[in-house]
């Protein structure tokens, strides 16, 4: 199993790799992409913004088990909720070995800020004057 591996930026070939021997029956440690599904609450109806604060999680189950990537459904999430790594739901022989507490996700709001008026039109308004101009030399 490849574990790293380096490319030639130029002649984009492999370099060196980084393999890890796998032995039957031995369960492994392994970064796995999260893939977030589903159209939260908060963002239809609350005008929220879904954001992903964690990418992926480390895992611990048999190579043979390994998925690509793991799904996590964030349509039950409203306005200020926020997804925990303990709320992610795995197959059986699959471990999360990231913190629980961990956020996955959450939906923010958006604060509009408030615009001052503007003088209407065909009314202008002079500049207030701070200070004088510049002194004089005296004579």
């Amino acid at each position: 199993m490849f574990l790293d591996r380096q490319i030639d930026p130029v002649k984009t070939r492999l370099i060196h790799a980084d393999l890890r021997r796998l032995v039957k029956g031995q369960e492994i440690e392994v970064s796995v992409r999260l893939e977030l599904e589903g159209e939260p609450v908060g963002v239809e109806g609350d005008g929220g913004i879904l954001e992903q604060l964690l990418r992926e999680v480390e895992i611990r189950c048999r190579p043979s088990i390994i998925p690509d990537f793991i799904r996590v459904d964030v349509s039950h999430l409203g306005a200020h909720d926020v997804l925990h790594v303990s709320d992610i739901k795995v197959d059986e022989g699959i471990t999360i070995i990231t913190d629980p507490e961990a956020a996955v996700a959450t939906v923010a709001t958006v604060r509009e800020e408030q615009v001052e008026e503007r003088a209407p039109e065909g009314e202008v308004s002079e500049p207030e004057v701070i200070g004088k101009g510049k002194k004089e030399d005296e004579e």
